[in-house]
């Protein structure tokens, strides 16, 4: 079995498929200055976008960790989740309030996915 891994650099990569499992590293939004709805609308564009390289996509998800940074905000990015996962079934799924590696950011996501036909 050999991995696949994508969108590699001297730290990290992205997302890494093993076996009929796709793994996705934490994704932040790439525009910090807006709100925890659209910070979360970023990212879950950009998993899809990853998923997507994989050969994957959100149909297959299995599951998903969410950290944000104010649970005061958790209905905001519930909101965005909620409109994305609507068409789907939703994976199994953790929140937690953390402090981020960046105070910009309000809200990082990472995810498991199955291959389609695993």
């Amino acid at each position: 079995m050999t991995d696949r891994y994508i969108d590699s650099n001297h730290r990290m990569s992205q997302a890494i498929v093993h076996g009929n499992t796709v793994y996705l590293a934490g994704q932040v939004a790439s525009d910090a200055s807006a709100d925890m709805r659209g910070q979360t609308e970023q990212i879950l564009q950009g998993i899809e976008q990853l998923l997507a390289k994989a050969g994957t996509d959100k149909q297959h998800l299995l599951s998903a960790t969410i950290w944000v940074t104010d649970m005061a905000e958790f209905a905001e990015m519930n909101l965005a989740w909620d409109a994305w996962v609507a068409d789907c079934l939703p994976p199994v799924r953790a929140c937690v309030e953390s402090k981020l590696a960046k105070p910009e950011w309000k809200v990082e996501i990472m995810v498991i996915a199955a291959l389609p036909g695993a």
